[in-house]
């Protein structure tokens, strides 16, 4: 068997790594794989693992872990992600990602896109990383609000202080602010 399970005897709980250590990507696995069935899913992008092994491992935790990189796959990952919830009905799905990726972005559009593909609502949350080290709950309208870029507009015209929230953020803007 390719696929390893181990436990945590303590807490009881469990998640899925391939033998050599690695957890296994999105593209990687069968839609009816029987591990999927009925769990919890974590979707995570795949540099977390590296980014911040700590917050990961607790994430991580009672799941089972799909590893994605939007801008290493093909990027209809909503398509993958929809046929695992219909072929295994997960019982839920949490994204964590890294804030600032405009690919890992498109991870969690792409469970929003499943969800509306499918027709029914699933048991989801979504997460990112901040500066590597803080993980926020985000909600769904978030993701959803960020592929509309005339919104995203009219909040900053509204609301011009975020972008100094942007500039402590964000290594791009400030360049683009002559700042390095």
């Amino acid at each position: 068997m390719w696929l390893s399970l181990l436990s945590d005897a303590s807490l009881h709980l469990w998640c899925i790594i391939l033998k050599d250590g690695r957890y296994p990507w999105i593209w990687s696995l069968w839609v009816k794989t029987p591990i999927l069935r009925g769990a919890d899913l974590l979707l995570s992008s795949a540099c977390l693992p590296y980014v911040n092994p700590e917050l990961f491992d607790r994430v991580s935790k009672g799941k089972v872990v799909l590893l994605a990189c939007p801008e290493r796959e093909n990027p209809a990952l909503y398509g993958k992600i929809a046929s695992i919830i219909r072929s295994s009905k997960p019982k839920s799905i949490t994204v964590v990602t890294i804030d600032g990726s405009p690919h890992c972005l498109m991870l969690h559009a792409s469970v929003n896109e499943a969800e509306y593909i499918l027709g029914e609502r699933i048991s989801k949350k979504h997460f990112v990383i901040v500066n590597g080290k803080e993980l926020r709950e985000i909600s769904p309208n978030a993701v959803r609000v960020a592929r509309y870029l005339h919104l995203v507009d009219e909040v900053l015209r509204k609301q011009p202080e975020i972008l100094e929230k942007l500039r402590k953020l964000s290594l791009e803007y400030r360049k683009y602010l002559g700042e390095y």
